[in-house]
């Protein structure tokens, strides 16, 4: 499709065509941008503030067919403006080689100084000569390209280009070639730039290339071109059809609708602060239905959180932990198994850093993976945010108070091999609290953590009754089970246990009806009838006992 037609699709409103458009001349822009300010990295700043730009006033361009040229003075302005800007400090090159470099840095040294002398070479070229020849060695950009962008000829391009070469010598021709092969644009720069649909507070509704959306926890930034600033947003939610939701700092006014948006491509590290947590949730899942006394259980079928930490239909859930105890399994294993219902529900898993992250890996891919989707289906809506590490301590789970449910994800459930590895201890629910389920869900609910505190807390060194501490052993290991979206893991299909058998085999076990069922029997399985019927299946995670029982 020529640059007319996406000109026209684009200036309507259509990503694709826009990022088609980008794509078709970003490199030709890039070349430009840097025979004037002969920099890289300004150069590329100065192509994504021009495409920002020109997303944002192409409706007001009247010939589709003057893009190039009118794209070529947006450029032109960017970069000029960059050239004024005199408040800037910038290291001297003198200094440069006193920077600390990390260990194998001599490749990163010679390549900044074979920049520095193509870039000098490049500079004593003619003006004439040196646009063409940036645009020519910049992806080796064709000379029809060039033509059109500069409003030259085809023949007057080739005969500048041709000039140029004889003027750099045999040996800098080649270094010219593999600089501009090394500093040029990411590929996937057309692939990040998006329009704001909506802002509500501090939640914002972006809009992009369907096929090449922000990740979930990817970072973006809003252009406001009239206050030259631009406002950070981490994506926090991807609901389809390539719209994007993302959560500012800040509370976003006075930005119009079509706002541009550029993604930076990496992930966000900046931790979502706990003391607006609490109107974040608000905004996006709506009032607690707890709140008009209207508290419903929405049965999940895993049994520790419906019988320790039950859902409230209709209601916000937390899901929190540190780095490795499975925060997205569950929450893709929730989504799975609530969204084929009627009931709404709003999930808000806080997913620590991970440093040693493969560069390739990718939240909603994963999820994709796992589940089938990203984790928002139907009613159930989830939202990603990046959370602090470090241990969530009692302090930090207080901070959570505006969710109805926080499922606390512990490393010593973990280190126990229990999964899923839910806290019981720290996690809770308004429906117990309340006592919105009865007194005899409530007074259940109350000895198994009693139980459990004892088994946890003392780990049988205080010489404490045998038997209750195995009792205990016994609840830790029937809150195990197997999960549907890790069938190809475990080798074990998914289980799915009622509420109401959960809290009598619950009540059974401290009561004594199952004394002689091996510990080991109740281990990653589902109801007792499976426990029952296979007391010695293989356990896929080996033996959970404690040392000194």
């Amino acid at each position: 499709m020529d640059h007319e037609q996406l000109v026209h699709r684009a200036t309507g409103g259509d990503m694709q065509a826009f990022v088609a458009l980008t794509r078709q001349f970003q490199h030709v822009a890039f070349g430009s941008a840097l025979a004037l300010v002969r920099d890289f990295q300004k150069a590329e700043d100065v192509v994504q503030e021009a495409f920002l730009a020109a997303w944002s006033a192409l409706p007001s361009l009247a010939e589709p067919k003057a893009f190039p040229g009118w794209l070529r003075g947006i450029v032109r302005h960017h970069a000029f403006r960059v050239l004024r800007r005199k408040d800037l400090q910038e290291l001297p090159l003198a200094d440069a080689d006193n920077v600390a470099e990390e260990p194998a840095a001599d490749h990163r040294l010679e390549q900044r100084q074979r920049a520095v002398a193509v870039m000098a070479a490049m500079a004593e070229l003619p003006d004439e000569l040196r646009e063409p020849a940036m645009l020519f060695f910049v992806h080796e950009c064709s000379h029809q390209d060039i033509a059109n962008f500069l409003g030259l000829s085809a023949a007057t391009v080739n005969n500048r280009v041709h000039a140029a070469r004889t003027q750099l010598k045999r040996r800098m021709l080649t270094m010219v070639t593999q600089t501009f092969q090394t500093h040029a644009l990411p590929d996937d720069f057309a692939n990040r730039i998006g329009r704001l649909i909506e802002a509500r507070g501090n939640v914002v509704d972006m809009l992009f290339d369907p096929n090449a959306m922000p990740d979930i926890l990817s970072e973006l930034a809003i252009s406001d071109e009239a206050n030259r600033r631009a406002i950070n947003v981490q994506v926090v939610q991807r609901p389809g059809a390539g719209v994007v939701r993302g959560i500012s700092v800040l509370p976003i006014d006075g930005l119009p609708r079509g706002s541009t948006v550029l993604s930076s491509g990496r992930q966000t590290e900046a931790p979502v602060t706990l003391d607006d947590f609490g109107q974040i949730v608000s905004l996006l899942a709506g009032p607690s239905p707890m709140a008009a006394g209207a508290g419903r259980l929405l049965e999940t079928g895993v049994k520790a959180i419906d019988v320790m930490c039950p859902l409230v239909a209709g209601g916000s859930v937390v899901i929190a932990g540190e780095l490795g105890v499975g925060i997205v399994v569950v929450a893709a294993e929730l989504v799975r198994r609530l969204s084929g219902g009627n009931e709404r529900v709003s999930f808000f898993p806080l997913v620590p850093l991970w440093p040693d992250a493969p560069a390739n890996w990718s939240l909603a891919a994963d999820m994709k993976k796992e589940s089938g989707n990203e984790g928002t289906v139907g009613p159930v809506q989830t939202f990603y945010f990046r959370a602090e590490s470090g241990p969530w301590t009692r302090e930090r789970l207080k901070a959570l108070a505006a969710a109805d449910v926080v499922i606390h994800l512990s490393r010593e459930r973990i280190a126990a091999k229990v999964y899923p590895a839910v806290d019981v201890l720290t996690s809770r629910s308004r429906l117990l609290e309340s006592k919105a389920l009865g007194e005899e869900h409530a007074s259940t609910a109350e000895r198994v953590r009693a139980a459990l505190a004892a088994l946890w807390v003392d780990r049988g060194r205080s010489g404490g009754d045998r038997l209750l501490l195995e009792r205990a052993l016994k609840l830790q290991n029937y809150f195990t089970q197997p999960f549907y979206i890790a069938e190809p893991y475990t080798k074990r299909p998914g289980a799915t246990v009622s509420v109401a058998e959960a809290l009598q085999t619950c009540r059974d076990i401290l009561d004594g009806r199952y004394d002689d069922v091996p510990i080991e029997a109740l281990y990653f399985k589902g109801g007792m009838a499976e426990i029952e019927a296979n007391p010695a299946l293989a356990m896929p995670f080996g033996p959970v006992r404690v040392q000194s029982l």
